[in-house]
């Protein structure tokens, strides 16, 4: 039988190469079986077409193996790209967005529509059954407006407006969705007392989820190799006492200061393993979850 349709890239593995990778995977399997895995994705992976079709077939795959993948999604870029059309310029402090009105209409509308439904899309075309959620859907997450302390002046508060301090998580819509062989798609928008709309960091929101849910893993897909010293050497674990003296020195600041922070409470509170890996790598979920290959930055509380 003819294999003229077959590339010379899928030629390169022999079938019997192909077995034993399987094989190696399977105590991976096992072990997580039955397990949660909340997974932040973001950055490089969100928006190259190679990769995006890459993260839907992994989290399609470990479904499919008995492991339960909860996707929660950031879109900075794409709503910088819409502010810009619009003629409003972002604004930052300590690695969180101020948020006006306007700018939290612009964020709903980018993060529970757009980019939430193409998500959606991807892993509904690569096999899975996606469901998009935002914290209105089922009361998930409630929120209060967040006072943000200077880092160096802890007696300056500065006023990000409409960013929300998550509150508490209701995951009984998330669990339901599990049960049923969907896969939720979490757009970090939380709402207030008054029924007002809050802007969430993602990683915030995927942290405070891993920890409600007792997830086996937490991992966040970033554009770098993990968390990279000075140097610009990887760290490849890192304890609560060395994460201190990483915000003390400034090697960890801007945008990685919500992600650490993040996940290093999540590693407190029972989560078993956090992992920072690299989202511009294709298929880094599957490495990280099913291989011994370590990929990133590991975080424990110790």
């Amino acid at each position: 039988m003819s294999n003229a349709s077959t590339s010379p890239s899928q030629n390169t593995i022999s079938a019997l190469d192909k077995a034993e990778i399987l094989a190696q995977a399977l105590p991976y399997i096992r072990r997580f079986h039955g397990k949660t895995m909340v997974i932040k994705y973001g950055g490089n992976a969100m928006t190259d077409p190679a990769l995006q079709a890459a993260f839907a077939e992994d989290v399609v795959l470990l479904k499919l193996v008995g492991i339960n993948p909860v996707v929660v999604h950031g879109g900075g870029p794409q709503i910088e790209s819409v502010l810009n059309r619009l003629g409003k310029k972002g604004q930052f402090i300590q690695g969180m967005r101020v948020t006006d009105a306007e700018t939290m209409e612009v964020v709903e509308w980018v993060l529970g529509g757009e980019v939430q439904q193409d998500i959606v899309g991807l892993i509904n075309s690569a096999g899975g059954k996606a469901v998009g959620l935002t914290g209105r859907d089922g009361g998930m997450i409630r929120a209060t407006k967040l006072k943000m302390l200077d880092n160096t002046d802890p007696n300056l508060e500065h006023d990000v407006g409409q960013v929300g301090d998550i509150e508490s998580i209701d995951p009984s819509v998330v669990k339901a969705l599990q049960d049923d062989a969907f896969i939720p798609v979490i757009s970090p928008i939380g709402f207030g007392k008054n029924n007002e709309s809050y802007n969430i960091n993602a990683d915030v929101v995927a942290g405070k989820l891993a920890m409600t849910l007792n997830a086996e893993k937490l991992l966040l897909l970033t554009n770098t190799a993990g968390v990279l010293d000075k140097n610009g050497t990887l760290l490849t674990e890192l304890t609560a006492q060395r994460i201190d003296e990483l915000f003390a020195d400034g090697t960890i600041s801007g945008g990685m200061l919500p992600k650490i922070a993040g996940a290093l409470d999540a590693a407190k509170s029972g989560v078993h393993s956090v992992h920072i890996i690299d989202g511009r790598v294709p298929h880094a979920l599957l490495l990280e979850i099913l291989t011994d290959q370590a990929f990133g930055t590991m975080i424990s509380s110790n």
